[in-house]
């Protein structure tokens, strides 16, 4: 639920990083509201992991300002970090200590006095349904287990903001519907959330507002299905088939108020009204079908389909 009676929870404003001659990070600015859940997207290499990297004061920024719940990074950052939670990409949990041990070991760090610390541990505990494995060893655990006693520790210290980095990778589909599922009941709580994930499904899903990045400036942010039905359209059909095929195809569609894009043996058209009177011209195609636009559409539009090392 977002709070918009209270000062952001992000203010990021002219961020700038640079690696010697090279630009990772260009000038950026951005907000997140209290109780908002931002989806922060990119190819690799187009400066998220560059600008998380700076807000947690893990990277000197080159130029710009960053607060983080009215306090200034990298000033008052010992202050912030007792208010944030951050759930990384790679398993850091300790393989050496049971699950609750790894609750209690990482409240330690922010002094919070054991018999506050055992409560919430046990209380998070119940609410990631890890209670029957409290006393078991990290490596006894399964993948969704670890991602979900991941984001139980980011929890131990009351975080006003957290910041999720690929909360589900490696997860089975019922794994990351579990996840989901407790993510949107934080947000229920009014937890603030910065998310970036390549699970587009997962960000469309989450997110109250998406920001992608590429080349280390923002190219488009806002709510993600006004995004979609504005920049890529309503529907959209895929078709595979021969070139003289996809040439009449392609003709056909743009008369409907559709946009076009041709990759090898396939057509992509985005239409911006309801076409589906073309379907008949598909009967004797290879293989087509029909979908609504999602934010994956919005995502390759913007940023190309070619790969990019990080």
């Amino acid at each position: 639920m977002i709070n918009s009676d209270i000062a952001p929870t992000v203010v990021v404003a002219e961020l700038t990083k640079m690696f010697q001659e090279r630009c990772a990070v260009d000038n950026i600015s951005f907000s997140i509201r209290g109780g908002e859940c931002l989806g922060f997207l990119g190819p690799n290499g187009a400066g998220k992991t560059t600008t998380i990297k700076m807000l947690l004061g893990l990277m000197t920024k080159s130029s710009g300002t960053i607060t983080l719940l009215g306090m200034h990074i990298p000033e008052q950052l010992r202050e912030a970090k007792q208010l944030i939670g951050v759930v990384p990409q790679a398993d850091s949990l300790d393989p050496d200590l049971t699950v609750q041990e790894n609750l209690l070991t990482y409240a330690a760090f922010y002094n919070i006095p054991r018999r506050i610390a055992s409560a919430k541990a046990d209380e998070l505990l119940q609410f990631f349904a890890l209670t029957n494995r409290k006393d078991e060893v990290i490596e006894r655990l399964s993948g969704g287990q670890r991602r979900r006693l991941l984001l139980a520790r980011a929890l131990i210290n009351n975080p006003k903001l957290l910041i999720l980095d690929e909360p589900t990778v490696g997860l089975d589909p019922q794994s990351r519907q579990l996840i989901w599922q407790h993510l949107e009941m934080l947000q229920e709580q009014g937890m603030t959330m910065l998310l970036t994930s390549h699970y587009l499904d997962e960000v469309e899903r989450l997110s109250d507002r998406v920001l992608i990045l590429d080349h280390g400036t923002i190219v488009t942010e806002g709510i993600p299905q006004q995004l979609i039905k504005e920049l890529v359209g309503v529907d959209v059909f895929e078709v595979e088939g021969g070139q003289s095929e996809l040439d009449t195809l392609e003709e056909a569609f743009q008369k409907c108020n559709a946009t076009t894009e041709r990759v090898n043996d396939r057509l992509y058209a985005y239409t911006q009204e309801d076409c589906s009177r073309l379907e008949a011209l598909l009967a004797n195609s290879r293989k087509w079908l029909r979908r609504p636009a999602n934010l994956e559409d919005l995502f390759i539009q913007l940023t190309g389909r070619s790969l990019r090392e990080s």
